[in-house]
């Protein structure tokens, strides 16, 4: 009996987390937006942006990943190079809130049962839901009208590297697409508020997410069974 249950042990290493290499950590870095107001630089952290994560590493070429983010975004028009928005000077400040979970796929082999250096190239897509305030802007001013949630679809890309035997430094770079158009109050949802909507309004808001990651890693190699 006892060799019966070693081996079903051995075939199903998923029934226990000690079985698999996990990896926890944190994420540090900036927040910027892209949308009807301010600049439409893609990559140009303006806020401070924090959360944690969580990785479970099915292979050394990908792992299943799970995150909170959370940042401050703002927009000013006077900062864009746009002299249609520079002459128009709106500005918005919202907070954005993000759960996502999707897949992180390695262009290396990124073995954590391999201690030796190693770098790769890694990118990150799935589905993110945020939180965030619906609003609009009236007489040069912004206000709320409620609190509001949305999906987007985040594309990260990174560099990572393992610097200790259980700690891994990463660089990402994320934009997200967001499934929502008033993020920055363009395009209120509120009917009665329509006149006020102004910009591209076929053109959904983008927020994007830049830093670095910290994650420590724990879990024990699969058991691989000679019978």
């Amino acid at each position: 009996m006892k060799k019966i249950f070693n081996l079903l042990f051995c075939f199903f290493p998923f029934l226990t987390l000690s079985a698999q290499i996990n990896e926890i950590g944190v994420f540090l870095g900036g927040s910027n937006f892209v949308g009807d107001v301010g600049k439409t630089t893609y990559i140009a952290p303006e806020k401070p942006a924090f959360g944690i994560l969580y990785k479970w590493n099915r292979s050394p070429r990908h792992s299943y990943r799970f995150s909170y983010t959370q940042s401050t975004v703002i927009g000013n028009d006077l900062d864009s190079k746009e002299t249609g928005r520079s002459n128009r000077g709106y500005k918005f400040k919202n907070n954005i809130k993000e759960l996502s979970a999707g897949l992180e796929f390695n262009f290396f082999d990124f073995n954590l049962h391999d201690y030796h250096p190693k770098v790769t190239p890694y990118l990150f897509s799935g589905l993110s839901f945020f939180n965030y305030d619906d609003l609009y802007i009236s007489g040069g001013q912004t206000r709320k009208i409620k609190n509001s949630n949305s999906f987007a679809i985040p594309i990260i890309l990174g560099i990572k590297s393992n610097i200790t035997p259980h700690l891994i430094l990463a660089a990402e770079a994320g934009v997200r697409y967001t499934f929502t158009d008033n993020i920055d109050g363009s395009n209120p949802s509120n009917g009665n508020l329509a006149p006020l909507r102004f910009g591209n309004l076929n053109n959904n808001d983008w927020y994007v997410f830049s830093g670095v990651t910290l994650t420590y890693t724990f879990g024990q190699k699969p058991c691989y069974c000679a019978y």
